[in-house]
């Protein structure tokens, strides 16, 4: 069976969702239902350390890859998540080359990078293999960017020579925010900085994705045919407040129906 590395570095179609509540039977409920990936945030949720690291133990026992968005630039933050071990971590509102170097040299032990030695989860807490884990770390664990701002795109041909950085992931909303078009994401500007930043990760043949909170097919299947590879879709969050929304409307308009 491929890894989830294997099935990102091969461009396969991933489908994945996003957890940003702290519950971890919702997180046994998602990893039940068959997503190729799910996205814990870590960035916009209130989410605690200990909460991320319950929720990663949970999926990954079901067998579920876990990516976890870390804070902007968050050195801290960094380096607890990866001490316990997600199979990928994504980098928020990064907008130069130098910045792109500065978040993956945080993921990688030296000679690579700049990582402190000290993980946990990672390694069984010291009953795994400590050598592997450190010698091949940068080869079982993905490493994404979010594109969301159009410097970024200026500087995505150099970028991309980064052999360390496993998949690019389109933020639309802020993407169309740096160009002063906020929410407008499916705008002419917006779509034009998209369209350029896919040809040059399609050219060199890198994993593209795309975060967004819609579920609506024709919004999906436009993305898709767009040439997004790994789509998060939808949350808990929306999934919830969608759900509790129509019972209220359901409920009221029963009630009115028999006045």
């Amino acid at each position: 069976m491929k890894t989830f590395k294997e099935r990102v570095q091969n461009r396969e179609y991933l489908c994945g969702t996003h957890i940003s509540i702290n519950d971890t039977c919702i997180a046994k409920i998602v990893g039940l239902l068959g997503f190729d990936y799910v996205w814990i945030d870590m960035e916009h949720s209130y989410l605690t350390y200990e909460n991320l690291l319950n929720e990663i133990m949970v999926l990954q026992a079901m067998g579920t890859p876990v990516i976890v968005r870390a804070p902007q630039h968050d050195l801290t933050a960094t380096k607890k998540i990866m001490e316990m071990g997600p199979d990928g971590i994504i980098f928020p509102m990064v907008r130069t080359k130098k910045e792109v170097e500065e978040v993956l040299s945080m993921t990688l032990y030296p000679p690579h990078g700049t990582r402190g030695f000290g993980p946990r989860n990672a390694v069984d807490y010291g009953l795994g293999d400590i050598d592997h884990y450190i010698h091949n770390n940068h080869k079982d664990m993905c490493r994404f960017i979010q594109i969301e701002h159009t410097n970024l795109i200026d500087e995505l041909e150099e970028i991309v020579e980064n052999p360390f950085l496993d998949g690019y992931i389109f933020g639309a909303n802020d993407l169309s925010g740096s160009i002063g078009e906020l929410t407008n994401t499916y705008g002419e500007n917006t779509q034009k900085l998209i369209q350029k930043a896919i040809s040059i990760l399609n050219k060199h043949k890198k994993c593209i994705g795309l975060s967004t909170d819609d579920i609506a097919p024709e919004q999906l299947s436009f993305w898709h045919d767009l040439g997004i590879h790994m789509i998060s879709a939808g949350s808990e969050c929306g999934a919830m407040t969608g759900y509790f929304k129509q019972v209220r409307q359901t409920l009221k308009a029963s009630h009115e129906q028999r006045k």
